[in-house]
């Protein structure tokens, strides 16, 4: 299958069904993506080998400001979005088949793990697939341990404190701590657009 419709179809939050094509796809660009994380653990390499292997996974550019201290693990690679000026520290897990995208300026705590697939409570459903992104947006702070659920957007500005467990959104300029992470106070700063 297209990667380009396969994306528009993961967008669009329709269900994956298993045995499925677009299952299929998803199965076949894992492996790609298995592979180059490997690489990517395996060994010491330079930030600018680091950022290759990372345009590499996503098949995107990545902004030579954008620093990944591995190990790293993402299951698809295809549709996660950097944005500049972005740290992500080690151990983190991203499922995003479902979309992740982190805005400009972002810090990710290591540990972090978020993901955008759900599967249904039928179990006869149960290997469906139900896309849902996440949206990180600018200058946000993940702090270390954090969980983040398909389908929750945390907005500019904002801190979630570490070991959150985020399944709903978090307003913009505001902190959001606890399990689940609740919105304690509004961080006293305004992100400009």
């Amino acid at each position: 299958m297209d990667l380009t419709v396969l994306l528009a179809h993961l967008a669009a939050g329709h269900l994956i069904e298993s045995g499925s094509e677009q299952m299929a796809s998803i199965h076949d660009l894992a492996q790609d993506a298995l592979l180059i994380t490997a690489e990517l653990n395996a060994g010491y390499h330079a930030p600018a080998e680091v950022r290759d292997l990372m345009r590499r996974l996503t098949g995107r550019p990545v902004h030579e400001s954008v620093t990944l201290f591995p190990p790293f693990h993402c299951e698809f690679g295809k549709n996660l979005t950097i944005g500049r000026e972005v740290f992500i520290n080690q151990g983190c897990r991203f499922q995003d088949t479902g979309g992740i995208t982190i805005g400009d300026g972002c810090l990710i705590g290591h540990g972090t793990t978020i993901a955008t697939l759900n599967h249904a409570v039928d179990p006869q459903r149960r290997a469906d697939l139900l896309p849902a992104p996440v949206i990180i947006g600018r200058q946000v702070w993940i702090g270390a341990a954090v969980t983040i659920v398909p389908g929750v957007t945390i907005g500019a500005g904002s801190v979630v404190a570490a070991g959150a467990v985020v399944t709903r959104d978090v307003p913009p300029d505001t902190i959001a701590a606890g399990v689940p992470a609740r919105t304690l106070r509004e961080t006293g700063f305004r992100t400009t657009p």
